[in-house]
């Protein structure tokens, strides 16, 4: 079996290896609109699978996976933010609130098509503007849904309580992956 990861994230690619995988890293390239009768529960798992089905054909041999994690709060997405002003102001919406995190995953073979989702509650502490600063500052989140990585600083300083894998949060629900390569 030849696993291929169409991920460029390195938070995916640490994950992965870490649970004792090799794999091959692919790129696919498609546009990540979702439409609107999708749901925000439903999305991550759409993005997934539309990822998957843009890659080529695979070979008998080869295992494709495909994720995308989704920031939600009261019904309305927070994607990647496009500047420090964009991330600051998702940072102060999620500051002091109960916010969700999907992550949908695709595994796919030449023969059969596996699409789940994983979701997890994450509460913040209040996030002054000094510490959103901050934190964008150094850590620069804008390849993160949300604004945030829970495996960094903001992560650790002010996450008060989460229901849910760890994992799924930072953008790959290794239970469910594991589960599901190791069947295969």
């Amino acid at each position: 079996m030849k696993l291929l990861l169409a991920s460029q994230s390195p938070r995916r690619k640490e994950l992965l290896s870490n649970l004792g995988f090799e794999f091959e890293v692919v790129k696919i390239d498609c546009d990540e609109i979702v439409p609107e009768h999708i749901t925000v529960g439903e999305s991550a798992a759409y993005l997934s699978e539309l990822k998957s089905n843009a890659f080529r054909q695979l070979e008998k041999d080869e295992v494709l996976l495909t994720a995308d994690t989704v920031v939600a709060i009261d019904n309305q997405f927070l994607g990647k933010p496009m500047n420090e002003e964009d991330a600051k102001k998702m940072l102060k919406i999620l500051s002091g609130k109960i916010h969700q995190v999907y992550t949908g995953i695709t595994i796919k073979t030449l023969n059969k098509t596996i699409t789940k989702t994983d979701v997890a509650d994450v509460e913040f502490d209040l996030i002054t503007d000094e510490e959103a600063d901050y934190y964008i500052e150094h850590y620069r989140p804008f390849d993160k849904a949300g604004s945030y990585g829970i495996q960094e600083w903001l992560g650790m300083a002010k996450i008060k309580n989460m229901k849910g894998s760890f994992y799924t949060i930072m953008g790959l629900p290794t239970h469910l992956v594991y589960k599901i390569l190791k069947e295969i």
